[in-house]
């Protein structure tokens, strides 16, 4: 069973330099309530309230509660592109490396699920300018993927009559994750990431890494 979700370590592993401290206790106070409440029925007094400090010491760090979102869902969103990429250019062949992918990807999302949540479902409440920013970030999310479906279709490693659409179902699977593990479950983090995998594998038309298609 994995261990409950501190929230969110996730935003200070991104690979990037950690904020300092009162800015990620806001980050982390900000996942936790946007997560619970969604991001319109938060306020910033909540998220002030969490961080144990007022609302005016929220605005020295951040404009806004939406400058908030933004820096959650940048984080995630660049850990994401990393995670793929990463598998995308490791070792082996195209269904070891989408098998990498899939379950990095999943574990992830099973891993900082609270995280996780607020960085795929609540990017809809970023305003213009940066929900673009976010948007770029997803599309290089499908041209990964597509990317290992394509090179498999071409080796004879796969058969994928629509990459474009496995792609896309493939990523709606492994983000999927985030909205209903809590932990709780008899499957950790890994055994869900395995699983995806063998599934993502099966989509393109291949079930066993050893096995060509024909």
């Amino acid at each position: 069973m994995a261990a409950k979700q501190g929230p969110e370590s996730a935003v200070g592993n991104s690979g990037e330099a950690a904020a300092p401290d009162t800015a990620q206790r806001l980050l982390q106070a900000a996942v936790e309530a946007f997560a619970e409440r969604g991001f319109h029925a938060t306020t910033t007094r909540d998220i002030a309230g969490r961080a144990g400090m007022s609302p005016a010491a929220l605005y020295i760090h951040y404009r806004t509660k939406e400058e908030l979102l933004f820096r959650i869902s940048l984080v995630g969103h660049e850990r994401a592109v990393r995670i793929l990429t990463e598998a995308a250019q490791g070792a082996g062949g195209p269904a070891e490396r989408l098998a990498v992918a899939v379950s990095s990807f999943v574990r992830w999302h099973a891993e900082r699920h609270t995280t996780a949540r607020v960085v795929q479902y609540e990017l809809t409440a970023l305003g213009e300018e940066h929900y673009a920013e976010i948007l770029t970030l997803r599309r290089r999310t499908g041209e990964i993927l597509r990317g290992l479906l394509e090179e498999g279709a071409a080796t004879g490693d796969f058969r994928v009559d629509d990459v474009r659409g496995t792609a896309r179902a493939v990523l709606s699977l492994c983000i999927d994750v985030a909205r209903w593990f809590d932990g709780s479950g008899s499957q950790s983090p890994d055994e869900i990431g395995a699983l995806y995998a063998e599934l993502a594998l099966r989509m393109a038309g291949r079930s066993r890494p050893g096995d060509k298609v024909r």
